[in-house]
């Protein structure tokens, strides 16, 4: 068993959820929404995922400055000093380094535990299981262990973790590292057995993952170290050694790199829900395979179509088969759901044509 009091969760919410535009904005991206209709957003539910496996007070959520505002409103039971924020977005590598080292300064002999802020996860008794499981093999072990998903269908849109298929027990040592394959390539991961979804999900000690930064990123890590954690000069310093900091995933500059990786499989109903299409996925639908997840919508000759509507308005659609309609008080999206990874370069557009007030 591993003693809670050394087990904190870091909840990265400090992406802009570009593929759920309309809906996700700058101002209030997709994990501050209820995208479920489940009466809580997508941080709220990661929050309260946390509070099964660690104390209340050893949460910190990683966010942008931008948002400080809309965190303290959703979690309003957090202290201010568990809200950890970017001055700007560096990808993951940079802002787990911070919550790393945050940590560390106060016990270094914590074990962390990495959630993204919008995932759907469906058996929390499971995901308990799995998480308690890897802090366990993490605990006291040079181990950077992330969560794999047994996939369900050649997913295009996730990446893929290949594992030692002989090696014995739930922990499993990674092989290889794939980003978004081809269909192709999804077809034959999923045919081989020996392949698993990527969830985005790490657990380590701090002492495991701060080694790993020294040997990979080191320059990000002496950039850092300058920093005086859980002082009043934290902001004012991570303000100035943050422009300096490399954009990069933690995945490319630590796991892709690294011996010392191992997975977990796991089957507790996963989704990322990155997309529009994935939130069809996983909706109730009707006779015709439609998912309306709005009350004012009529809708005929609709088939395979995914409606979300968030204006008073009445809508009427007729004679679509297999899109995405999204309608806002800002804009209104209208396109096939095989096109749903396009979204964000709509949205790239509207940034080039110096229309950011849509996104």
């Amino acid at each position: 068993m591993t003693d809670k009091q050394n087990c904190y969760c870091v909840i990265m919410a400090g992406g802009v959820g570009t593929r759920f535009w309309p809906m996700s904005l700058n101002a209030k991206p997709k994990q501050f929404h209820d995208i479920l209709g489940v009466g809580k957003s997508f941080l709220q539910q990661t929050y309260q995922r946390a509070l099964d496996i660690v104390p209340k007070e050893n949460v910190l959520i990683l966010g942008c400055l931008a948002h400080k505002k809309l965190i303290l409103e959703q979690l309003p039971e957090l202290n201010e000093s568990q809200v950890v924020l970017e001055p700007t977005g560096r990808d993951t590598a940079p802002c787990n380094l911070y919550a790393a080292m945050k940590i560390a300064q106060k016990n270094p002999d914590a074990l962390m535990l990495i959630l993204p802020s919008d995932h759907m996860i469906e058996d929390q008794k499971e995901f308990v299981k799995n998480i308690d499981a890897a802090l366990s093999y993490a605990k006291n072990q040079d181990r950077l262990i992330t969560i794999g998903i047994k996939p369900t269908h050649p997913n295009t849109g996730y990446g893929y973790i290949q594992y030692v298929l002989e090696d014995k027990g739930e922990l499993k040592k990674v092989k290889t590292f794939t980003e978004k394959p081809t269909l192709e390539f999804a077809e034959s991961f999923l045919a081989s057995g020996d392949f698993l979804w990527n969830s985005g999900m790490f657990v380590w000690s701090c002492k495991a993952i701060l080694k790993a930064y020294q040997s990979f990123l080191p320059s990000m890590y002496q950039q850092l170290e300058q920093v005086d954690f859980n002082t009043e000069n934290e902001a004012s310093q991570i303000l100035v050694q943050y422009e300096k900091l490399q954009k990069i995933s933690i995945d490319y500059g630590i796991m892709e790199n690294a011996e010392n990786t191992y997975v977990i499989p796991s089957d507790f109903g996963w989704s990322d829900i990155g997309t529009w299409t994935a939130l069809y996925d996983v909706s109730k639908k009707d006779v015709a395979e439609n998912a309306i997840l709005s009350k004012n919508v009529r809708a005929y000759n609709l088939e395979r179509t995914i409606v979300k509507n968030t204006e008073n308005k009445l809508m009427i659609i007729d004679g679509l088969e297999d899109y995405i309609v999204v309608n806002t008080d800002r804009a209104l999206l209208i396109c096939p759901k095989s096109k749903d990874q396009e979204i964000k370069n709509y949205v790239n557009d509207l940034k080039l044509n110096k229309l950011e007030d849509y996104v």
